[in-house]
């Protein structure tokens, strides 16, 4: 079986992080044009429970999986990997098979006195019979991240996301104009049949895996003693995303309750929160899907690097990992702020440059808790990603309840920003103190918001004078986006933030002639 490189992996989730991401904006874009920003809030109000689902039945479970089949197999004991993967997704489908029955029978009081929107019963009845298929395909991921073998679960994401628009597109016209009640049902049969075909496909995939790869060996740990591993393991991380999504849920719900003290009306309140969760959100989220990609093969590689008690390996990967989310991260957000009202106008139809400039400020922050959580995942510091996990949603309900009354969803945002200070100080600091990570301020901060910030302001004069009449059109914005990029990847390089043989180490994987073994492994990383 062989082994795959951090950046190989991050490379091929990230192409299919893109395509997904891109498939997804579509779906969003006809989503949101078809039942408005009120019936986009109603549609993110049922994403809290999808998210508690999946945090009970399969959060902790998958990275367990991925984490414990990375050391395992670095020790080449086989035979445990297929023990743990067996035993979580039986356990975890079986939460899945619970969670279902709970949801379905009991939809209308999650709805009325949960959710306080009765328009959501149907939802959440369809929205439950897709916990079954999640919990068990979940697990199965998991153990494809620990194996590096990430082109399985990349594409998968893309069938999923194909499946979901297929769906929405093929039952839209037949439902759309019974009400948003409706609308919002039709999105959630999108979700199911996602789930569904996604189960399908990972199951097939491990078949043919298996069949490929003999891995034959005994395990060496009883059924007892892998056990008590995993839950050891999983539960800490299960009891920290579920409170994250229980936290997350009251978040969701009380914006809107609380935006009616701000003086809007339900309908409004109702729209401004699909503005900013269903619109704004997906957009500033879109540039991460690199990221995100890197977040996940940061939990295997770190953690294999840990049981081999390999520090400097574990330094070096976190280094290179925290210097491109910077350069992504300026970068998106020097776009987001330059174009914030031609973005909201080309996309959504809508003025959404209130929320983007300052959401497009905060990229950096939102970008960088992504691979300070794989990283510390994959450390196992799962007790206090959990404790910071607590302290981000009390900052967050403290500005929602007590500050939106007075100061609306600029409250919301300001909370936001303040929790990821607060927890990301923390994060970095134990970090800091767990490897000795150096933090490098010329290469990760100064140079990256110095480019970002000459190219944005360059860029928007240009368009300023010459592209005006153009940037309400589609290849007016991205004439302008490309040549923003294309500026701030010249400045990146010319500042040595970024050096070709930084380049060269990400995307030369071919051993020459000659190379000892842990040299290409080396180039492979790094």
């Amino acid at each position: 079986m062989k082994k795959k490189g951090i950046v190989y992996g991050a490379m091929v989730l990230t192409v299919a992080g893109v395509i997904t991401r891109i498939l997804g904006f579509v779906y969003r874009i006809y989503l949101s044009n078809m039942i408005g920003a009120e019936g986009m809030g109603l549609y993110q109000l049922i994403m809290p429970v999808y998210s508690l689902g999946w945090s009970i039945a399969c959060s902790g479970f998958t990275t367990t999986v991925s984490k414990l089949t990375a050391q395992e197999r670095a020790k080449g004991e086989y035979g445990n990997m297929g023990r743990f993967l067996k035993q979580s997704v039986t356990i975890s489908g079986s939460i899945g098979v619970i969670l279902c029955l709970l949801l379905f029978f009991f939809a209308e009081p999650v709805a009325v006195y949960f959710l306080k929107e009765p328009r959501l019963i149907l939802s959440l009845k369809i929205l439950a019979l897709s916990f079954p298929f999640m919990a068990g395909g979940s697990c199965v991921r998991g153990y494809f991240f620990g194996l590096q073998e990430n082109q399985i679960p990349a594409i998968n994401q893309v069938l999923e996301q194909c499946v979901r628009m297929v769906v929405i597109y093929l039952l839209a016209g037949s439902f759309m104009g019974l009400g948003i009640e409706y609308a919002c049902a039709v999105a959630v049969v999108g979700i199911f049949a996602e789930e569904a075909v996604s189960l399908l496909y990972i199951v097939t995939a491990y078949r043919m895996f298996k069949t490929k790869n003999t891995l034959t060996k005994r395990p060496s740990l009883g059924p007892m003693q892998s056990l008590g591993i995993l839950f050891t393991m999983a539960l800490p991380l299960t009891f920290n995303r579920v409170t994250g999504s229980m936290l997350t849920a009251v978040e969701d719900i009380l914006i809107p309750q609380r935006l009616l003290l701000y003086g809007l009306s339900s309908s409004e309140a109702i729209s401004a929160f699909g503005q900013i969760s269903g619109m704004v959100m997906p957009l500033i989220f879109f540039p991460s899907a690199v990221l995100q990609a890197l977040s996940t093969t940061l939990v295997p590689a770190v953690s294999e690097a840990s049981a081999l008690n390999n520090q400097k390996k574990i330094q070096t990967t976190l280094s290179k990992s925290f210097l491109f989310t910077a350069v992504i991260s300026m970068g998106a957000s020097a776009v987001f702020v330059t174009f914030a009202r031609e973005l909201g106008f080309l996309i959504y139809k809508q003025d959404l440059s209130h929320f983007l400039i300052p959401m497009g400020l905060m990229c950096p922050f939102i970008y960088i808790q992504m691979i300070l959580s794989g990283a510390l995942n994959g450390l196992g510091f799962q007790v206090f990603i959990f404790r910071n996990s607590l302290i981000s949603s009390l900052i967050n309900i403290g500005f929602i309840y007590f500050a939106i009354p007075y100061y609306g969803m600029d409250a919301f945002i300001f909370g936001w920003f303040a929790s990821l200070l607060v927890v990301e100080a923390l994060e970095i600091n134990k970090l800091r103190e767990s490897v000795h990570l150096q933090i490098k301020f010329a290469e990760w901060i100064l140079k990256p918001v110095l480019s970002g910030l000459a190219a944005g302001m360059t860029v928007r004069l240009i368009a300023n004078r010459l592209l005006i009449p153009e940037l309400g059109s589609l290849w007016g914005v991205l004439a302008s986006i490309c040549l923003l990029g294309l500026l701030y990847c010249v400045l990146i390089m010319v500042t040595g933030c970024l050096r070709l043989d930084d380049l060269h180490g990400i995307f030369k994987g071919i051993r020459p002639q000659g190379m000892r073994p842990q040299a290409v492994v080396n180039r492979m990383l790094f």
